[in-house]
């Protein structure tokens, strides 16, 4: 059902009166169920011919007392999905992932090390949404609200290279399901083109920039897109989607040890930063299992010297990391099948 257009459901339901159609639209978007079988105002035989998600669940796993759930969700033809909810006492965030895999081969990042499978589609992108909010309606999570309040690009793949279908999925969240454009966040390693597309998109969404090192000869060892878009130009197009966008952008940092957490390193991101007027999440990596990078310990000090330069900058604390809930981590544990 979600690989179809909202427009274009009453081609699915051949037969069927107009509110027939409305009815599974909301139950699609707005109130949406882990199984056809809970959708209580549409007949049993509609309700039985319904091939709800575009995946199936290969595995599940719970941690931080019931508060982190990652899926591996599997297309049927064999791409693999991650999707992780994250629960809070006050919101709950669904991190989504915009393709199978992903070509940009960022050295410390584990879908990186898998290669690229293929782009998302618009509905498997909003079905990860979708099926967290059933989850958070119909199983729940412990002192965590039974709604998605957030959600961030932040899973596999590179949202800004598969820009068309990511626009979409951005489309239905705000339009279908009715989120807040300023409750969604799209991460990227600085794809200018997309950035500036963004910029001239109507929906004022969060951009996060995935930097990870402040000068061009490291970033490139790091992040190879960086050839083709430096820093420079990274910096010239958030500054531009501020401007337009009134919205604040953020800086990622992961953090690895003995190779950007220096001063040094400290020091060239709080002048980006304060250019830029940016606030900077920092985290410790997480390990990956063809990387010999490894995460560092100076995470406290490295805030410290941002903040004594004058940067807003906080720590993002690493969740989930007994269920490898790092983008890429489930797949890279659980044995493919059929494949």
């Amino acid at each position: 059902m979600y690989l179809s257009h909202p427009n274009e459901l009453s081609n699915l339901l051949p037969g069927q009166p107009r509110y027939r159609v409305d009815q599974l639209r909301r139950w699609l978007y707005v109130n949406p169920v882990l199984d056809p079988e809970q959708m209580t105002n549409l007949p049993l035989d509609l309700r039985a011919g319904i091939g709800l998600w575009p995946f199936g669940v290969e595995a599940e796993r719970v941690g931080d007392g019931g508060r982190t759930t990652k899926w591996l969700f599997r297309t049927p033809d064999g791409a693999a999905i991650e999707t992780v909810l994250i629960g809070y006492n006050d919101r709950a965030t669904v991190c989504i992932s915009s393709q199978a895999g992903c070509a940009l081969g960022c050295t410390f990042c584990a879908t990186g090390q898998f290669g690229f499978e293929r782009h998302l589609e618009p509905g498997e992108i909003v079905a990860q949404v979708a099926y967290a909010r059933a989850h958070l309606r119909t199983v729940g999570m412990p002192g965590v609200p039974d709604r998605v309040t957030n959600v961030v690009f932040m899973g596999m793949g590179e949202p800004l290279v598969n820009y068309d279908r990511v626009r979409e999925a951005i489309r239905r969240m705000v339009e279908e399901m009715h989120m807040s454009a300023r409750s969604l966040t799209v991460s990227t390693v600085g794809i200018v083109p997309g950035i500036r597309r963004l910029t001239e998109d109507p929906w004022p969404v969060n951009l996060a920039v995935s930097l990870h090192a402040a000068d061009d000869d490291l970033r490139t060892s790091l992040v190879p897109i960086n050839a083709r878009y430096p820093l420079d130009a990274i910096e010239e197009a958030a500054a531009a989607y501020f401007e337009a966008k009134g919205r604040r952008v953020s800086l990622e940092w992961t953090l690895m040890d003995g190779v950007n957490d220096s001063d040094e390193q400290a020091d060239r991101l709080a002048l980006i930063a304060r250019r830029l007027r940016a606030h900077v999440n920092v985290i410790a990596m997480n390990p990956t299992p063809l990387s010999e990078l490894a995460p560092s310990h100076r995470v406290d000090g490295f805030l410290d010297r941002l903040r004594k330069a004058g940067v807003n900058a906080t720590r993002r604390v690493n969740r989930g990391t007994e269920i490898d809930a790092a983008c890429g981590q489930l797949r890279a544990s659980v044995p493919l099948k059929g494949i």
